[in-house]
């Protein structure tokens, strides 16, 4: 049984080389550093060739295309084949990165058996920031080294003989008629919904077995073959099956057998059921679950509901800056950038037709068909517009709270490179205290003079909220207004003091926010859960979060993970 990290690395590493196209892969998740390079130095005993990705490699690259400059020079069409062409150990560093349509790529060219090994390098300093679903479901290994420190890890001993050996070997090993059964049902108590999970624990068990020298699965095999594929895949902690509680009154208990039938039929339902079997396999997947667990599962959770990583904002497509994506077919009159060698790409193929045709003399013939344009895509910087009340209700509750609650959230949002803003509101008016900034500083000094009293023009504060996010827009931000309140409205627009009129003010700006697609969400920091807020979040199409009793702390904890969501 494989007893700490470090042990897990050598003993999966190991099992790679033997197997390392039947279980797919390593996912890798460590920053740069040490602990990392010993194990990327283990990967040359991989018995295929290292072949280096990009997280934004193009199709040309992968599946191969024309060869521009050997066609150009020869007038005949010439191809050059793409890194998927032969098998390959394919090294994806900064896999944290890697786009949908490059993961389903990947994924495709490891489901067609082509002997394809891929090691993702997934740097993620967030829990949000991992490597899409598509390629950890295919790969085998999982292993985080993030808490690895440098003083526990060694030479990873790779054996060229005994791997060679080991592979040669391989074809031969057996695994008992019921053990893809149990590990189906340990796959099922721990959670895993994939039932390639349990296949490549078997696999694992396999190449294991195989280094080991022996022709048949045996239970330190499987042992170590869950802890290394099927623990770091847990979704949750399992639990023991359900039992009866008494046994029914009426009917009479059976007559004890004989003691020899008694040890015979004891050995005949262990047999059948392998209830020792799933038992230890059990243990070794609950030494190996990680005590973060739950938190883990939290964060993964709120990157699928948000669609994306804390800090991002919206992705925007253009043609001028950003990070390269694909070129497409357009034209040149709407001020869009010629990419030359796509086009010289799309024209090579009819050089020898268009030569033909063509009554002119010419070394090239391109046509507006041809054309391809550049094309980029970047991320806008998210705005965090914080709206505070600071009238005379919220300051007497929890006006110091939520000051906390947003200095702390003023720090994440720092060190996320967030644009943060504030509108106070109180009075019969709403006031911008901080433009959108990255200063800290001066941020934390804004708030810090916030004073508190009079009235709650609420419909102000969401007006200027509304101004704030419209201008930001402009400037390409992607803005998210956090609304911070008792709920007490009473100051109209007009400044008045009509608690009618001022709900359906508020009612009205904030059916505009949800018009114009602004992401919101309503923290009712009152003593007691307002119904009015409630009903204001769901004009706002927004998250109502009723923090009752909330300190400093758990109030920005709610809000990041509203936020994240």
């Amino acid at each position: 049984m494989p007893d700490g990290i470090w042990t897990r690395v050598e003993i999966g590493l190991n099992a790679l080389a033997v197997d390392p196209a039947g279980l797919g892969g390593l996912w890798l998740r460590a920053r740069s550093g040490p602990v990392r390079d010993r194990v990327i130095e283990a990967l040359p005993a991989l018995p295929l060739p290292l072949k280096r990705l990009h997280p934004s490699i193009g199709d040309e690259q992968l599946f191969g295309g024309i060869d521009l400059t050997a066609t150009l020079s020869s007038g005949k069409l010439v191809e050059r084949a793409g890194i998927l062409a032969e098998p390959a150990i394919l090294v994806l560093p900064m896999a944290e990165r890697t786009q949908p349509g490059l993961a389903a790529r990947l994924a495709g060219a490891m489901d067609q058996g082509t002997g394809h090994c891929l090691i993702a390098m997934d740097e993620g300093a967030e829990p949000q920031e991992t490597l899409p679903e598509a390629l950890t479901d295919r790969l085998a290994l999982h292993l985080d080294l993030d808490t690895l420190p440098w003083g526990q890890t060694e030479r990873i001993a790779m054996d060229t003989d005994a791997l060679a050996a080991a592979r040669a070997r391989l074809p031969g090993v057996r695994a008992g008629d019921k053990v893809l059964e149990d590990l189906t049902v340990l796959a099922v108590r721990l959670g895993i919904d994939s039932l390639r999970a349990p296949m490549l624990a078997l696999k694992a068990a396999k190449a294991l077995a195989a280094l080991a020298g022996n022709d048949a699965v045996d239970q330190d095999d499987l042992t170590a073959a869950v802890q290394l594929v099927l623990a770091p895949r847990a979704t949750q902690f399992p639990e023991e099956p359900a039992e009866d509680d008494q046994p029914p009154q009426d009917d009479p208990p059976p007559p004890e057998p004989e003691q020899g039938d008694k040890d015979q039929n004891e050995g005949e339902a262990q047999s059948l059921d392998d209830l020792p079997l799933q038992d230890i396999l059990l243990e070794a997947a609950k030494a190996t679950l990680p005590a973060d667990l739950l938190a883990n599962l939290a964060a993964k959770k709120a990157q699928r509901a948000g669609g994306g990583i804390s800090g991002a904002g919206a992705k925007r497509k253009g043609n001028r800056r950003g990070r390269p994506i694909p070129a497409r077919r357009g034209r040149l009159d709407t001020g869009a950038r010629l990419d030359v060698i796509s086009t010289l790409r799309a024209a090579a193929p009819w050089q020898t037709i268009r030569k033909r045709e063509s009554s002119f003399e010419r070394s090239l013939h391109i046509r507006t068909d041809d054309f391809r344009i550049k094309r980029f895509e970047e991320k806008s910087d998210r705005l965090l517009i914080f709206v505070v009340d600071a009238s005379g209700s919220a300051a007497m509750t929890r006006l110091a709270e939520a000051k906390g609650a947003v200095e702390l959230l003023l720090a994440e949002a720092y060190a996320r490179r967030d644009h943060v803003a504030l509108v106070a509101f109180r009075g019969e008016a709403a006031e911008l205290l901080l433009p959108p900034t990255r200063s800290l500083v001066q941020t934390k000094r804004r708030l810090a003079a916030l004073p508190g009293g009079g009235g709650t023009p609420l419909a102000a504060g969401l007006k200027t909220a509304l101004e704030l996010a419209i201008q930001s827009k402009g400037r390409g931000m992607t803005p998210t207004v956090a609304l911070l309140t008792d709920g007490r409205a009473n100051i109209a627009l007009d400044g008045t003091a009509n608690r009618t009129m001022a709900a359906e003010d508020a009612t009205r700006m904030a059916t505009a926010i949800r018009a114009n697609g602004y992401p919101a969400m309503v923290i009712d920091m009152g003593q007691r859960p307002e119904r009015s807020l409630k009903a204001l979040a769901d004009t706002l199409g927004a998250p109502y979060i009723p923090l009752p009793r909330a300190d400093a702390n758990r109030l920005s904890t709610a809000v990041s993970a509203a936020l994240d969501a």
